[in-house]
This record gives C-alpha cells, sequence and structure tokens, in this order.
C-alpha cells in the first residue's frame, strides 16, 4: 500500500490520542488521503458559509462554532477545546484564558491602530495557533478565522505562500518555521509569509 495510514503523522501534525481517533465520524476513512479529502469538502463548506456575511470574528462563541463547521462532519469533538496535552500549545486547561486574552489584545490593537492591519492579524493567527484550542485542525482553523478578521479590517485575504511556486512541503515547513520565530516574538518571517 502506497498511502499513509490514518495515525502516521509528519512531524509538524498535532497527533491524536486514541480517544480522539474514536471520534472519527466516517466509517469509510482508514487513510490519511481519504480524511485530508474529507476536512478539506467540509472545509469548503464552511467557509463558504462563513463569508457570505459578516461575522463577530473576536467571539469564543464564533471561533468554536467556526471550528465546528470546519470538522463536524467529520470528527465528534470538532469544536470543542482539546482535553489532552499536546506537542505544541498551552495546558489544556488554559485555553479559555488564554483565548479571551487573545480576543481582549486584538480588540485594542485594532481600537488603538496599535499596528498595521497585516501585522493585527498575524499575530492574531500565531496566537491562535500557539494555544492549540482543538485536537486537530487548528492551523487551518486559524487560517480561515484570520482571513474572515482581515475582511472585517477591509483587506484582502493572506495568500499564505500560494504565490510561490515550490512544493507543498517546502511551503508548509516554511510556515512552521515562520510560526516557531513567532514563538520568539520575531514576527517578520510569518508576516512574509502570509502574503508570499
Amino acid at each position: 500500500m502506497s498511502e499513509d495510514p490514518l495515525i502516521k503523522q509528519d512531524d509538524a501534525s498535532t497527533p491524536l490520542s486514541p480517544e480522539e481517533l474514536e471520534g472519527l465520524i466516517p466509517s469509510y476513512i482508514t487513510l490519511r488521503s481519504e480524511l485530508n479529502e474529507a476536512e478539506q469538502a467540509n472545509i469548503l463548506e464552511a467557509e463558504e458559509w462563513a463569508f457570505n456575511r459578516k461575522r463577530d470574528v473576536l467571539s469564543e462563541k464564533f471561533l468554536n462554532g467556526l471550528h465546528k463547521r470546519m470538522f463536524g462532519r467529520i470528527w465528534k469533538w470538532a469544536g470543542q477545546y482539546r482535553r489532552t496535552g499536546k506537542n505544541v500549545g498551552v495546558d489544556a486547561y488554559r485555553i479559555p484564558l488564554e483565548l479571551r486574552q487573545l480576543l481582549d489584545d486584538v480588540r485594542f490593537w485594532i481600537e488603538n491602530d496599535t499596528y498595521p492591519p497585516d501585522e493585527i492579524a498575524t499575530r492574531f493567527h500565531h496566537k491562535l495557533v500557539w494555544i492549540h484550542l482543538f485536537p486537530n485542525g487548528n492551523g487551518r482553523h486559524a487560517r480561515t478565522a484570520t482571513d474572515l478578521l482581515l475582511t472585517t479590517l477591509g483587506q484582502p485575504r493572506f495568500t499564505w505562500g500560494r504565490k510561490n511556486l515550490v512544493d507543498a512541503n517546502e511551503t508548509r515547513q516554511t510556515y512552521v518555521n515562520a510560526l516557531r520565530a513567532g514563538d520568539q516574538h520575531d514576527y517578520e518571517p510569518l508576516l512574509a509569509f502570509v502574503r508570499s
């Protein structure tokens, strides 16, 4: 068999616990490629819903609902905060507090023109990924939420590295490296990546 089994993940993926894997809804999915395809179809529907009208992106309820819309046909736990420790992210018990702090910070940055819109969105994205709200899908969720925030700020969506004609693995590694630089409070690589 040439495809990877469902449970095999690359070094930048968040491993799922056995309990989280039991939350898989479609019984036909046994391979990573099947999971990716099913998740992508669900995400496209969610994006159509999300970008169809104005949303309060800086709402905890909206962000949880967005994740549920993006992954609710695939995972029973979609839209629910993770309860387990991961290779990234804050301790699970700190998720609500960290998210509230982020949303308050972003509101403050917007109201006080603390940063230009692209930097506000970049910092928002980085911190959402850093908190790591959910068992899986955090990067995709954070990119969609960030693009929604940009539209509310009257800005075009980020390109997320799609302008570069490089292979997907290289683009992903550049993205992961930029997020890691953000962990050290260096947002320049991520600011460059999101518009490349």
